[in-house]
C-alpha cells in the first residue's frame, strides 16, 4: 500500500466551503483576516472617510466559536463557518 497518497491527521485541508453574506464562497485559507472577509463580502469594498465596516462570525474553528473580527485581526475557519459583513456609512 502506498502511504504517500494516505491522508494524515495533519494534512492541510485545501478548500474551505464558508459562508459570506448569505453566498456561499470557496476559500483555501485555514485562517481569514478582516481584510480578506470584507473583500469577499464587497466587490469593489466600499471605502470614504464616514464607511465603517463590521464583520461579525459563528461557527468558527477559533477558540471563539463566535464573536466579531475588527481591522488587523483574523480568525481560524471551518467548513461552515458564517460571516455578515455590514457597511454603514457614520454621517
Amino acid at each position: 500500500m502506498d502511504t504517500a497518497l494516505q491522508p494524515t491527521e495533519t494534512a492541510r485541508r485545501l478548500r474551505w466551503h464558508i459562508i459570506v453574506n448569505t453566498r456561499e464562497k470557496t476559500v483555501d485559507a485555514d485562517e481569514l483576516t478582516f481584510d480578506h472577509v470584507v473583500r469577499l463580502a464587497f466587490d469593489p469594498v466600499p471605502s470614504g472617510p464616514n464607511i465603517m465596516i463590521t464583520v461579525s462570525y459563528r461557527h468558527a474553528a477559533d477558540e471563539k466559536h463566535e464573536g466579531t473580527l475588527t481591522q488587523g485581526e483574523s480568525v481560524k475557519i471551518k467548513d461552515g463557518t458564517v460571516f455578515v459583513v455590514t457597511a454603514t456609512d457614520k454621517s
